[in-house]
């Protein structure tokens, strides 16, 4: 041939020449891998619609922990369910609240496995909004005195790292004065920083049971139509002090996490969200998809994105395939 043209495929003749050039890998410490705990006994509920994910009462939490700490998972991502719920999520900040309990089981068995408290008020409150209501409308600084006053708890119960998912205004510089002043300032912010309002959220509200009896959150987590909005947002954490930057959901927002990462230096965590979880399993359950593959090739698409870090559902899988390879 009398032509001059590139001959890529050179590098992809075989398996070990494929992964002699492979330029993004994933890690079984890139994982951070989410649980619901609820107040009471010897509970063990397979959530409907986010299949081999539980709800686990504390009794019922040592054997979960066993398994995650066995396949090498080092992150936990805490989310508590409470008995019972108030106007204001008094259980978010109650020094014997859920999360807090839940919290110091963890440390007890398990001192070393990091622990990161979900810092929110939606699970909490009475009509499943993340801050004080008023007239129907949630109210933006009386909502970061209880966020304040839950992230201390938080500490004061041993968590390893606060992340605070509320999308308020002025959060992050409001929870680190509010640690510093507590006498945590070497406890980390792992802050939602680009949180949209999103319908991929779904089976997730039904494992917190945190839906809204009313309205949405569409006035304070961000139009998923929007770009330049994240970068402020991020920016705005960053000053106030962020150790880590969350963009959520996953999937839908790889552009926004390669976003984030060419313009921030800090940590950048991708959350793998529930309804992104759910359509994997359902698809998987019927038989029409790989799941194993198709888990890989998306937490893999996620790393390639920029995400340092990844919170998934699917981490325990993940973790036991990466030690089968």
């Amino acid at each position: 041939m009398n032509f001059q043209f590139d001959r890529h495929r050179r590098l992809r003749q075989t398996a070990n020449m494929r992964a002699l050039v492979r330029e993004t890998h994933l890690h079984v410490d890139d994982f951070i891998y989410p649980l619901f705990v609820v107040e009471g006994n010897q509970i063990k509920n397979e959530i409907p619609s986010m299949p081999e994910v539980y709800h686990l009462s504390l009794d019922n939490l040592k054997p979960e922990l066993d398994e995650i700490v066995s396949l090498g998972i080092k992150s936990v991502l805490l989310f508590g369910i409470p008995d019972e719920k108030d106007e204001c999520g008094t259980g978010a900040y109650h020094d014997h609240g859920i999360v807090q309990e839940a919290t110091r089981f963890i440390k007890q068995h398990y001192p070393d496995l990091i622990v990161i408290a979900d810092t929110c008020l939606c699970e909490y409150t009475s009509h499943g909004h993340c801050g004080v209501i008023e007239n129907g409308d949630v109210l933006n600084d009386p909502s970061l005195e209880l966020l304040v006053k839950t992230a201390v708890s938080q500490a004061s119960a041993g968590a390893d790292i606060i992340a605070p998912s509320n999308m308020m205004d002025g959060f992050v510089a409001a929870i680190r004065a509010g640690l510093d002043e507590a006498g945590f300032m070497n406890v980390p912010i792992m802050s939602y920083a680009v949180k949209y309002a999103s319908a991929f959220y779904g089976p997730f509200r039904d494992a917190a049971q945190s839906a809204p009896q009313f309205g949405d959150r569409k006035s304070y987590q961000m139009d998923p139509a929007n770009r330049m909005e994240a970068l402020r947002e991020a920016e705005s954490d960053t000053k106030e002090g962020a150790d880590f930057l969350i963009v959520k959901p996953g999937m839908p927002y790889l552009d926004i996490v390669r976003d984030v990462r060419n313009h921030f230096n800090l940590p950048v965590v991708i959350y793998n969200v529930s309804g992104e979880y759910s359509m994997v399993k359902a698809a998987a359950l019927n038989g029409w998809i790989d799941e194993q593959k198709i888990v890989m090739e998306m937490l893999t698409g996620m790393k390639r994105a920029g995400a340092d870090l990844i919170i998934t559902y699917h981490a325990k899988d993940a973790a036991r395939w990466l030690k089968e390879e």
